[in-house]
């Protein structure tokens, strides 16, 4: 693995803070860290979008916002719960990358805030007009990569600037949908700009997580005494990571149809033969290793679905983008939120039995969405079952990893 390339493995290992970085004493320390307050802050919108959609489409009467209720549950697992994951990642990989001081204190506080305006004036019952709360949810994702822009210069590689401008990819779908929605051109964009910010993080899932999974896995294995290497496949990485891209460039020109869908199950075998290498069936005695496996088995999964709804228009196939988004995304989210989280707060990378519960219902709140209405019908049942999983999930992750969140790291280091 190249050192601080485009890996999170300095992330999620929690290495120690520059040491430029002034050493706290125990208390509240939600802002003495990028991923403290934006994993907090992803927790608990995955609890809100979710929840308030559910509770609506079992009669909860919720008051209009700039958003239809639909849209904006849509809107705010991506531009909400994802994006807060992605700044947080951000804002802890930075600093490792480029040996700067960590950012903490108020730029940290001002960027939260201005990422919860954002989320706030869009919520349901908002009485902010959708051509002022549109520009002002806009905002935080621009404001997050100018923080960090100066440090990424400074550095002077050019292959630190690739998860940034992803993000930013990420942050123009979110630009796609909004102005759609507020009226700023004629064109019907919503789709578009919804495929591409979740395409986008597809792609940082099989960039970024194609580097951490094989590398954490064979770090645990070989300091358990069971060492391995990755099974021979040339070529296998760059063509699996091409093929993601190809997804996010066929989604944009020619959407929703056959090109689309032999895309996506190219992606699908690519990306299934790259996970094959990785010796995934070694980690099961560490669910903290497993999970990350599990995760990025979704994205095949996803793609494969996604091929053949796109190809044969099976009905049970239907809901491949929930597959992509509640498995592959947020079980990735899930999985590096809760190994960082340990790591940079000086825990050992241990997984507690509440959030190995977390990981699989999680995983069965994604199959529960996705394939749910073909089992059970199309009324509520699936989607409430998909939603009580999937809130009781990160339920437990808020009360395990919550506390670490909000206060300073035991051992007294900084960060």
């Amino acid at each position: 693995m190249r050192p601080k390339a485009l890996s999170a493995a300095v992330v999620t290992e929690g290495a120690a803070p520059p040491l430029d970085v002034v050493p706290r004493r125990p208390g509240f320390a939600l802002f003495a860290y990028g991923f403290r307050p934006f994993f907090l802050t992803a927790g608990l919108w995955a609890l809100v979008g979710v929840g308030l959609w559910v509770a609506a489409l079992a009669g909860l009467d919720l008051p209009e916002g700039p958003l239809p209720l639909a849209r904006w549950h849509g809107h705010e697992m991506l531009a909400g719960f994802v994006a807060a994951a992605l700044v947080g990642f951000l804002l802890t990989a930075v600093p490792n990358w480029t040996g700067k001081r960590g950012y903490s204190g108020w730029p940290l506080v001002l960027l939260w805030g201005l990422f919860l305006l954002g989320r706030l004036v869009l919520l349901p019952g908002s009485p902010v007009p959708v051509g002022v709360a549109a520009p002002l949810a806009l905002l935080a994702l621009p404001a997050a990569l100018l923080l960090i822009a100066p440090a990424l210069v400074k550095a002077g590689k050019a292959r630190l600037l690739g998860p940034p401008l992803l993000v930013f990819a990420a942050w123009v779908g979110d630009l796609l949908m909004l102005g759609d929605a507020a009226g700023w051109w004629d064109a019907a964009t919503w789709r578009a700009g919804q495929l591409l910010t979740a395409n986008v993080a597809l792609l940082l899932v099989g960039l970024i997580g194609g580097r951490i999974v094989p590398s954490f896995t064979l770090n645990a294995l070989r300091k358990a005494g069971r060492p391995a290497e990755p099974r021979p496949l040339p070529h296998v990485d760059a063509a699996a990571v091409a093929a993601l891209a190809a997804v996010v460039a066929v989604d944009l020109a020619a959407p929703d149809g056959a090109p689309a869908g032999l895309v996506a199950a190219a992606a699908a075998v690519l990306v299934a033969l790259r996970l094959s290498r990785w010796h995934g069936l070694r980690t099961l005695d560490q669910p903290i290793l497993w999970v990350l496996h599990l995760a990025y088995a979704f994205v095949p999964l996803a793609l494969a679905t996604k091929a053949v709804f796109l190809l044969t228009g099976a009905p049970w196939a239907a809901n491949w983008l929930h597959l992509q988004g509640a498995g592959a995304l947020a079980l990735m989210i899930l999985a590096v939120m809760t190994r960082a989280t340990l790591g940079h707060t000086g825990r050992d990378l241990v997984a507690a039995p509440a959030t190995v519960a977390a990981y699989a219902l999680l995983a069965l709140a994604a199959l529960a969405r996705a394939f749910g209405p073909a089992l059970l019908g199309q009324g509520l049942a699936p989607l409430a079952l998909a939603g009580t999983l999937w809130v009781a999930a990160f339920a437990l992750f808020l009360a395990v990893h919550a506390p670490m969140l909000l206060a300073a790291r035991p051992d007294g280091k900084p960060g």
